[in-house]
């Protein structure tokens, strides 16, 4: 039975690692039609709303008071609320391509917050996996060149703050699914993003005294088609199964499937987006990723003697 939940775990993990991965993508979509609090908005609204059909149809019962939201609240500030605005930011200054490339760093702020916050044990192997994976970063980014400004700086700066938004809500969640099922942390989440983020928005909208152009990256479907997947499986679908994935695998072995998320990241963006991979951006990704790997491979080995 056991073996069974992990393989569920398992899948539950690719299935998040191949969403993810086409959400930079449709971010971008999006971003090219309207601002991030809009985008943000309407993510949620449609995740929001993908959240009724089952109420409605009476497929989920929540029991749901002030107390368990208060308690689910630091969560959500971190995942969804943070890791998505920071991502959704950042990419208005990097390709999808070189965001996925950042984003790589999230298991290795896992294992520098898992070393500190829960007293794990790291080898020198391990912390030169670190620094390898942080040298990836920095090749990319010195090699940026004369493109390297002060966007561009921001946007690895978002980045970075995005992939330790996760890694910190990694860390967060183990505790609470011991206290709350799968169904009802997703749905606090995603109502707690769907009312801050609408709020965002309109608000932003009212004091630049243009309301109605709330509603105008509505007329645009290419815009539609990126926030339903933005919400419905980048927002709503990934928070159920990286907190299934999480609450049965360890913080460490999930993050390593960002990894592949990277890859299929940079090929949508070659592929439908027209970016442009140059050299140190493979050669950064492998630094990253190998840096990655190492770190979490050394760390099974470190666990298993």
């Amino acid at each position: 039975m056991e073996d069974k939940k992990m393989h569920l775990a398992y899948l539950a993990a690719i299935g998040h690692t191949f969403i993810t991965g086409l959400s930079f993508m449709f971010s971008k979509i999006g971003l090219n039609v309207s601002n991030p609090w809009d985008v943000l908005a309407y993510r949620f609204t449609a995740s929001f709303l993908a959240l009724l059909i089952p109420l409605l149809f009476k497929w989920v019962k929540l029991d749901l008071n002030k107390e368990k939201v208060l308690k689910v609240l630091p969560l959500a500030i971190f995942y969804p609320m943070l890791f998505f605005a920071f991502q959704t930011f950042g990419l208005q200054y990097l390709t999808s391509s070189e965001s996925a490339i950042l984003f790589a760093m999230m298991p290795i702020f896992t294992l520098i917050l898992a070393t500190y916050f829960l007293k794990e044990q790291t080898t020198i192997l391990q912390k030169l996996s670190v620094m390898l994976s942080v040298a990836g970063v920095v090749y990319i980014t010195l090699n940026k060149g004369s493109n390297f400004n002060f966007s561009n700086a921001m946007g690895i700066s978002l980045i970075l703050l995005s992939a330790l938004s996760f890694s910190i809500y990694s860390i967060m969640v183990k505790k609470l699914t011991k206290s709350f099922t799968i169904v009802e942390m997703t749905y606090m989440m995603i109502i707690i993003s769907f009312i801050f983020f609408n709020a965002m928005s309109i608000g932003k909208h009212i004091l630049d005294g243009a309301i109605g152009n709330f509603f105008e990256p509505l007329y645009q479907p290419g815009f539609i088609v990126a926030v339903v997947y933005l919400g419905v499986l980048s927002s709503l679908a990934t928070s159920l199964l990286t907190n299934y994935a999480l609450s049965k695998m360890d913080a460490s072995k999930m993050c390593v499937f960002t990894n592949l998320s990277t890859v299929i990241s940079i090929i949508a963006g070659v592929v439908f987006l027209n970016e442009k991979i140059f050299y140190y951006h493979i050669i950064g990704s492998i630094l990253i990723i190998s840096g990655v790997v190492g770190t979490n491979c050394l760390c099974k080995k470190n666990k298993n003697t």
